[in-house]
């Protein structure tokens, strides 16, 4: 009995420690998130990057892993104001995918670049990263560079 609780306790534990690692918070109030990154944006004059994805989706995971690591990091760092938005079963926060023309709709995670006030100056479309697991760390460094260079990724 006391190892079944030692191992509960462990697996307990280990999961908490998981969800503590997921990207989206989904319990966050993501519109007021929004505008104070817009804030922050317009202070400093740089684009406000926005994702939108959920903890439940891989492909979000993996690009939100090689976000947060090496070159690409240090780019986010440099270029943009980062606001992650969870879009829960494609039924959460609805209201900003819809602002900003649907970017969800060829799936997650999806991106779009704001300017400091507000304007759409990119966004995914086509689902250009919802195939994220098999983009290696420098094909997404390389999106993400061609957007902050040039507002398109295709240019």
């Amino acid at each position: 009995m006391k190892k079944l609780l030692i191992v509960l306790s462990l697996l307990l534990s280990s999961a908490a420690a998981l969800a503590g690692d997921l990207p989206y918070d989904e319990k966050a109030d993501a519109r007021a998130a929004l505008s104070l990154t817009l804030e922050a944006a317009q202070q400093s004059r740089q684009p406000v990057l926005l994702i939108l994805g959920a903890n439940w989706c891989p492909d979000c995971r993996a690009l939100d892993a090689a976000l947060n690591s090496g070159k690409s990091a240090e780019l986010l760092a440099r270029e943009f104001k980062v606001v992650k938005v969870d879009v829960g079963n494609f039924d959460h926060n609805l209201d900003i995918d819809a602002e900003y023309g649907h970017p969800i709709a060829k799936g997650i995670p999806a991106a779009v670049v704001l300017s400091s006030d507000n304007q759409v100056v990119y966004a995914t479309r086509a689902g250009e990263l919802a195939d994220a697991r098999r983009m290696s760390e420098t094909g997404i460094y390389e999106f993400f560079e061609r957007i902050s260079r040039s507002g398109r990724p295709d240019q």
